[in-house]
């Protein structure tokens, strides 16, 4: 049992037996936005880093595309974060907004399946930015990599505005 499973609950149709096929892997910015300090999160568990490493980006668009090529790996009940494992093995959680759990799914339309093989810039989630401000829930959405512990470093490249496709963070392999 991996950790989208702790996290998510159920079992993963696809276990990681992916490879770290280089030193270093780059993810992808998911949405276009503005890529805000781990510290910076609005929300202790993400902020405190307790789920892994990562940032938060404050979105100016709608939709999370995939940062990288590998495999839906959990999509939560209430639509409102995706697992995916790239094929190098990185398990990564994006979840939208802080809160968002409690709109159960209002607002949020997943466009892919726990399973699927996904490309770099396949679109994962769509979301309706009005539902979650009216509900008063922050729009940041953390980027975590679960995994952290198969790793040496998950280090977001720079803060500040990005677009979807801009690098967003560097992991380093442990030798």
């Amino acid at each position: 049992m991996g950790f989208f499973d702790k996290l998510f609950g159920g079992k993963s149709k696809d276990e990681n037996t992916a490879k770290f096929t280089n030193q270093s892997k780059t993810v992808l910015t998911p949405l276009q936005g503005k890529v805000l300090a781990q510290a910076d999160i609005p929300d202790e568990t993400f902020a405190q880093g307790i789920l892994g490493p990562g940032c938060g980006i404050e979105p100016t668009g709608d939709t999370v595309y995939a940062p990288f090529d590998g495999t839906v790996t959990q999509i939560a009940t209430t639509l409102h974060a995706v697992g995916i494992t790239s094929n190098d093995g990185i398990e990564l959680l994006i979840h939208v907004g802080i809160d968002t759990v409690n709109l159960k799914g209002e607002g949020f339309d997943v466009k892919v399946k726990n399973g699927d093989r996904i490309e770099e810039g396949t679109p994962l989630v769509t979301f309706d930015r009005s539902v979650i401000e009216k509900a008063g829930y922050p729009l940041v959405t953390p980027v975590i990599v679960l995994n952290a512990d198969a790793f040496d470093t998950v280090d977001p490249v720079k803060l500040g505005p990005v677009s979807h496709g801009d690098p967003l963070l560097d992991v380093q392999k442990k030798a």
